[in-house]
């Protein structure tokens, strides 16, 4: 393993990169700005009595600060790749989840995304907040069988509003390179929405590694992926997304190590 900060090339045992002092530093400044810049934001809670047009234009403003704050700081920029696959109107996108980056960018390289979430993320102050009023959908995961049906409910109103719905079939983060865990939820949706699905593959976790607080400098690639129309059973549609993602994904973990060298 490196030890000037340098990620490693990834692996099947990939495990996060040490990190030097300069991008411990680094980190540190960027995390300590988006800190303050949520409690320079409390006083301006008057969004959640606003319209959600204002909150989502506040939203993006914000995003946006902190993708370019993320730039500047740790010089961690991210590019985005197959815009021309997604439809014009409401659809599904599933995308890769390996850090909390996608979170951010997607809510400003999406027109009107909403994300499929834990409904204890909103209950944070302020950020929480916003998400609660940006109209995402919010799911109590303890809730078994009627968990399921209101993502679904909650799901086909927001298609309904012509918004994009933003779910990680794998429920979590994971680790560049491990073995995938695609949940059934994600079908349920696909079948319920009859839109078409758009996969997205990443290679975030290679930047940002999942519970980890250091971010290393590169570029994080996003990939939109040929659309899956809608109406395949759910067997097949499982297997199509798995293996796009997944073989996209690696392809882009190994892009960013050449990158490197």
């Amino acid at each position: 393993m490196a030890t000037d900060g340098t990620p490693m090339p990834a692996g099947a045992d990939w495990t996060p990169p040490r990190a030097s002092a300069l991008v411990v530093l680094r980190s540190l400044v960027f995390q300590g700005l988006v800190i303050a810049s949520l409690v320079l934001l409390a006083p301006a809670c008057l969004f959640m009595i606003l319209p959600r047009a204002v909150t989502r234009v506040v939203a993006r403003i914000v995003v946006h600060g902190w993708l370019g704050l993320l730039r500047l700081t740790v010089g961690l920029a991210y590019e985005v790749r197959g815009r021309e696959h997604l439809p014009d109107g409401p659809c599904l996108i599933a995308a890769k989840h390996q850090s909390a980056f996608e979170t951010l960018a997607l809510q400003v390289i999406l027109k009107d995304p909403a994300f499929v979430l834990k409904r204890e993320l909103t209950l944070i102050p302020v950020a929480g907040w916003g998400m609660w009023r940006l109209g995402h959908i919010a799911i109590d995961r303890s809730a078994g069988a009627s968990a399921l049906m209101s993502l679904i409910r909650q799901a086909k109103q927001r298609v309904a509003e012509g918004r994009q719905v933003v779910i990680f079939p794998e429920g979590t983060r994971s680790t560049p390179l491990s073995a995938p865990t695609y949940r059934p939820g994600v079908a349920a949706l696909y079948r319920a929405l009859q839109v078409p699905c758009v996969p997205v593959a990443l290679n975030s976790g290679v930047f940002w590694p999942r519970n980890s607080a250091w971010k290393f400098p590169g570029r994080i690639i996003i990939e939109f992926l040929p659309t899956i129309p809608a109406g395949l059973a759910s067997g097949p549609f499982m297997e199509r997304l798995e293996q796009q993602v997944e073989e996209r994904t690696e392809a882009l973990v190994a892009e960013a190590d050449d990158a490197r060298r």
